[in-house]
């Protein structure tokens, strides 16, 4: 059987979509639906590896036995999302040692405010390159971060490439309890005159931190995601929606969120989808 042509390809591909089916192997993929799916899935892959060297501190740091446990639990979890998804990028043909041989996922940068840009070549997403320095940014991070994270991981669940979309659904439920923890805690940080201001100006830092990895509205890049069937919505109709969900949440707790203004120069093309 002769090789199909990128053309070929092309049209077999469009078809496919159209229909709703998903791509299930790198022979139907053209170099377009390839670059595109190796760039957001690389993401996700060096998101959760840092996000979870980013919570190894706070094992040790911890308040409690049972907050040791379950910090451990969750830097298990991110680390084993990311090992998924470089077994996927492996089955794409990336040489996945060598590419984590030279990165440094540890790095962290110390800058209040870097927006939405990246700080080395890795594809992380910049609010990974943000230490953790205190308890309440740890929950925080749970609360925002990781709610953020939820609403990007729903397009992924059904996206168009289904081997990526069969490995989201174990991903999105353990996301889930992540941002669980955050919730209990903020309940609890927020009830106690004695920590709420505490928890408060947390959230002042990682809510406008969270709002800016969704990219930028009506992008281009956006757009083609949506075409090839990888992502279901436009960045900014993400944000808003982890955006309501904040506000109820901070209602039913008694903070207040704090006002986010996007910055043109801040704002890429790229959202974050990790897990």
């Amino acid at each position: 059987m002769s090789k199909l042509t990128e053309s070929q390809k092309e049209s077999l591909l469009t078809e496919k979509l159209a229909k709703g089916e998903k791509i299930t192997s790198t022979e139907e993929m053209t170099e377009e639906y390839r670059e595109h799916l190796t760039n957001l899935m690389s993401m996700q892959a060096d998101s959760e590896i840092a996000g979870a060297f980013g919570y190894v501190p706070w094992i040790m740091k911890s308040p409690s036995i049972q907050e040791t446990y379950t910090v451990s639990q969750i830097v298990k979890d991110e680390v084993r999302h990311g090992h998924v998804m470089y077994r996927l990028l492996e089955q794409m043909g990336m040489d996945v040692q060598k590419y984590y041989d030279s990165h440094n996922f540890n790095l962290r940068v110390d800058a209040a405010d870097i927006g939405a840009e990246r700080v080395a070549d890795d594809k992380r997403v910049n609010i990974f390159y943000y230490p953790i320095n205190t308890w309440y940014d740890f929950i925080m991070f749970n609360f925002c971060m990781d709610r953020g994270a939820g609403h990007q991981l729903e397009d992924a669940l059904d996206c168009s490439y289904k081997p990526w979309a069969d490995v989201m659904e174990g991903i999105f439920k353990e996301e889930a309890m992540h941002m669980a923890h955050g919730d209990w805690w903020v309940k609890k940080l927020a009830a106690d005159p004695k920590t709420k201001d505490k928890a408060q100006e947390a959230l002042n830092t990682w809510y406008p931190r969270t709002m800016n990895i969704f990219g930028r509205a009506n992008s281009p890049k956006n757009a083609i995601y949506r075409r090839l069937g990888l992502k279901k919505r436009d960045n900014d109709e993400v944000r808003q929606a982890f955006s309501a969900e904040i506000k109820k949440k901070c209602a039913e707790n008694g903070l207040q969120v704090p006002d986010w203004t996007p910055v043109a120069k801040h704002m890429t093309e790229e959202p974050f989808i990790p897990g």
